[in-house]
């Protein structure tokens, strides 16, 4: 079973990143989380499919925590979306008892700041699962759910694989 999770999490990575297959590093995958380092420039990233499996559709769904070296970004929340949402629809991640509101454009969704990515990253630590909701573009209301079970040890695993750069002496 490590196997095909490791090449389903391992095609989602693909579809992200425009580096080389060889230009990546599997940092490990842990329960139903996967965590990369590609190169060129750096990043790191913890990565899940949601726990339906769906056919079809023009993209790979996923939940990402990002980090990239190179611009100070650290433990940054990144979804796509099943479908492009709806303009105006909200949208929603809830884990636990924490629910927060997105900002999102098309078919992606991030936290609107570092210290709600912070929060949200905080939540998952504790929780078993994770809620994606909004509406499709034809009004339709969609959720993906995504289980958290491995995602703190793939989160960490990221950041270890990315630490942030020291401050230069020039």
């Amino acid at each position: 079973m490590l196997p095909r999770r490791l090449s389903l999490l391992a095609c989602t990575l693909t579809a992200l990143a425009a580096t080389p297959a060889s230009a990546r590093d599997t940092l490990g995958v842990f329960g139903s989380w996967g965590a990369f380092r590609d190169y060129g420039p750096t990043r790191c990233i913890a990565i899940a499919e949601p726990a339906e499996r769906l056919r079809g559709g023009k993209w790979r769904r996923f939940a990402a925590i990002s980090y990239f070296p190179d611009r100070g970004i650290r433990g940054q929340l990144n979804i796509r979306l099943r479908s492009r949402k709806l303009r105006g629809a909200p949208v929603f991640v809830t884990i636990g008892e924490h629910r927060f509101r997105l900002i999102a454009g098309g078919s992606d969704a991030w936290a609107p700041s570092p210290r709600h990515d912070a929060a949200i990253v905080a939540a998952m630590r504790s929780g078993s699962s994770m809620s994606v909701e909004t509406r499709a573009a034809d009004g339709r209301a969609f959720a993906d759910v995504y289980r958290l079970r491995g995602a703190a040890t793939a989160i960490d695993a990221a950041a270890l694989g990315c630490p942030p750069r020291a401050p230069r002496d020039d």
